[in-house]
């Protein structure tokens, strides 16, 4: 991706993605010694006598679009003295939903504590921008906080972020304390939000006690050998393309593509008349197919069409119940709304050979995995 690195590589690193991540941010701001971005990975203290002006102060959310679970004047005044996590996420995104869970979980245990978790929704496809596509993602996944549409990448280039997700932690004064790129290292993330809590309730003179057991979810576990997120539009494959095909990619023009006879692993194969769109295929003929060889657990699309049934073939048989994903019903996905859906969840990791029958007006983004 342009803007992003979505996959297991980054999960549990902060040291080094803080660093790169927020540089730029960093020198932008006008506070003396707020480019020393190695205080954002150091451990924080409950200690109310923090000097907190050698952290960056948080941006203001800019260039909003629309609100969810919030309106603008709610939200603002909801701020004020709140230690606040600002979670960048993408609706399509597998890494990014989940992490949902967790976060639902700090809300629902820390809310009235002093937190206040931020949703700020930045797309990575068009159809992301529909405040209603976002509306239902919200519902579907029972996130209850506030959700903010910066669909124009606003608020994202203010604090100069570049990943999916990613968490900005600040204090009740509104200094950055803590950033995380990627899943994983919630134990560490939920120690820090009862630290500054801490700090908070010192702070303001409030009997509030956050020492609690920590959340307690079972985290995804990535294979070793996991293929890597496959991308179909010309524009985003650009520099990483996963295409297999002869005929290659032509941007804006409809393409014959056979599947050839030999697959290499972790590329993606057309059979029949694809239009190769900036950030999709769309199948144009009456019947078509897409071949991966992969290695995964978990596989998933990010497709839409015009209600669709597509046949899901699992090393040239029909899917299983043991190998289905929850999107998967007779071998079948019925594929209407943009978004993610999951076609495969076996029981572990392993080679297989994936192949999708498509009818006409099946547009498809993204293979990911898990």
């Amino acid at each position: 991706m342009r803007k992003e690195i979505k996959n297991a590589i980054i999960a549990g690193i902060v040291v080094v993605a803080a660093i790169a991540g927020v540089a730029t941010y960093f020198m932008s701001l006008d506070k003396p010694g707020a480019t020393d971005s190695s205080v954002l990975t150091q451990p924080i203290s409950s200690n109310a006598t923090t000097d907190e002006n050698q952290y960056p102060v948080a941006p203001d959310l800019v260039g909003i679009l629309g609100y969810i679970n919030t309106t603008p004047d709610a939200l603002k005044s909801d701020m004020k003295n709140k230690v606040v996590m600002y979670d960048f996420w993408t609706y399509s995104c597998i890494n990014c939903l989940r992490t949902l869970p967790y976060l639902e979980e700090w809300n629902v245990k820390y809310a009235d504590k002093g937190l206040l978790i931020v949703g700020v929704h930045s797309p990575e496809f068009e159809f992301e921008k529909n405040i209603d596509n976002v509306k239902m993602a919200v519902q579907k996944y029972n996130i209850t906080y506030p959700v903010v549409l910066d669909s124009d990448h606003a608020t994202w280039d203010a604090f100069g972020n570049r990943y999916w997700p990613a968490e900005y932690m600040t204090d009740y004064l509104g200094h950055i304390r803590h950033v995380h790129f990627g899943e994983g290292d919630y134990d560490q993330t939920e120690q820090t939000i009862q630290a500054l809590l801490s700090q908070r309730a010192q702070a303001l003179g409030l009997d509030i006690n956050t020492n609690m057991s920590l959340v307690n979810l079972q985290p995804h576990q990535f294979s070793d050998q996991q293929t890597p997120e496959i991308y179909f539009g010309y524009d985003f494959a650009t520099g990483r393309s996963y295409l297999g095909n002869q005929e290659g990619f032509h941007p804006n023009l409809t393409v014959t593509y056979t599947v050839p006879s030999n697959l290499n692993r972790d590329h993606f194969y057309l059979g029949g008349d694809w239009q190769n769109l900036q950030d999709s295929m769309k199948l144009s003929s009456d019947n078509g197919e897409i071949v991966l060889s992969y290695y995964a657990k978990d596989v998933h699309i990010v497709a839409a069409g015009p209600g669709v049934d597509v046949q899901v073939l699992l090393d040239g048989k029909p899917v299983t119940s043991g190998d289905a994903g929850q999107d998967l019903q007779n071998s079948t996905v019925h594929v209407s709304d943009n978004r993610l859906y999951n076609i495969i969840s076996s029981q572990q990791a392993g080679a297989h050979t994936l192949t999708l029958v498509a009818k006409p007006g099946f547009q498809i983004y993204t293979f990911t995995f898990g």
